[in-house]
This record gives C-alpha cells, structure tokens and sequence, in this order.
C-alpha cells in the first residue's frame, strides 16, 4: 500500500515563503509602548509583587483589574463588530478551549513560580529591558516549563486524516478513545 506525502502545514498569516517581517516590525512600537506603561505602573517591581502577595500593597491588584476589564471591553466590541484580524483580514476565532484537568495543577505551579521569582511572565520582558538580570532566571523557568510541557503533550500532538496538524489534547474528553 502506497502512502501519499503529508503536505506541511501552512505557517499563520499566508502562503509559505511570504515576507511577513515588516508588518511585525511595525508593532515593534507597540510593544515598547506596552513595556513602559507596565514598568510605569509598577507591574516591573519585584517590591509591588511581594506586597500584592502579601496583600499589604494592592496596586499591581488594581493594575492587573484594569487590564482584564480593557480586555473584556476590547473583545466583546471585537465580537459585536465582526472585527478582522489586522494583517492578514480573516475572521477572529473567538471559540472557548474546553477544561482539561491539567490545567489545575498548571495554572498551580504558574502561581507558584509566579510568587517565587516575584515576577509575572508577561512582565519579564520589560524587566530585562529595565536591566534588571534577575529577570533572566524568570525567563529560563518558562523556557523550561515551555519545553517540559511540549515533552510531556508530545504524544497528544497528532494528524488529521487531511493531513494538518491537530492538537487531541485540546479536544474534550468523551469517555471513548479517539480515532
């Protein structure tokens, strides 16, 4: 029996071989504009982790409430409006993921490295830009998590028949086996 080749999979955003670099590098601004505003508000200070931790000091609370109030804001007016994605104009995915009993003891230990390295992930990177070095330990715990969690998920990474990727992790438990 003869196997026909896979085709590879198309990288997001176009065609193989497109030249997607320039339209990144134009939220460059973006994002450094981001990493001030985080460090202005505090969200880059070992200080403000360790009394939000602590619950003496409530800022980064405040910070952190305000950002996932924007976002809640920001997505129900992307969902009302139909909004397309901005570089490439296809539709937004809005769909939910389904629970998965993996993600308590994850969302456990981002908590717990979280309060460790008093660092959030998403602020390390202005940190770094901040000159502060300790931020590199930070980094290297979520490369390390980031790899142990592939090492670990390996084997629900599978191909459809059609021959695209598909995650079978993320599809919802039915109590049979998956084809």
């Amino acid at each position: 029996m003869q196997s026909t080749p896979r085709p590879s999979p198309q990288p997001r955003g176009g065609p193989p071989g497109e030249k997607r670099t320039l339209p990144h590098v134009a939220f460059l601004p973006f994002g450094a504009l981001f990493g001030f505003i985080l460090s202005r508000a505090g969200a880059t200070t070992y200080d403000f982790y360790a009394g939000l931790f602590l619950f003496e000091d409530l800022q980064l609370f405040w910070v952190i409430a305000a950002g996932a109030a924007t976002g809640a804001v920001g997505v129900a007016l992307l969902k009302v409006t139909g909004a397309k994605a901005l570089l490439t104009g296809a539709p937004m995915d809005f769909r939910g993921k389904p629970f998965r009993p993996s993600l308590v003891p994850g969302s456990l230990l981002l908590g717990l490295g979280w309060g460790l390295a008093g660092a959030c992930p998403g602020t390390v990177l202005a940190m770094l830009g901040e000159g502060k070095l300790n931020a590199l330990f930070t980094i290297g715990g979520i490369l390390l998590g980031t790899w142990l969690f592939g090492v670990i998920n390996a084997p629900a990474v599978g191909v459809t028949a059609a021959g695209e990727p598909h995650d079978t992790a993320t599809r919802p438990v039915t109590g049979t086996a998956s084809p």
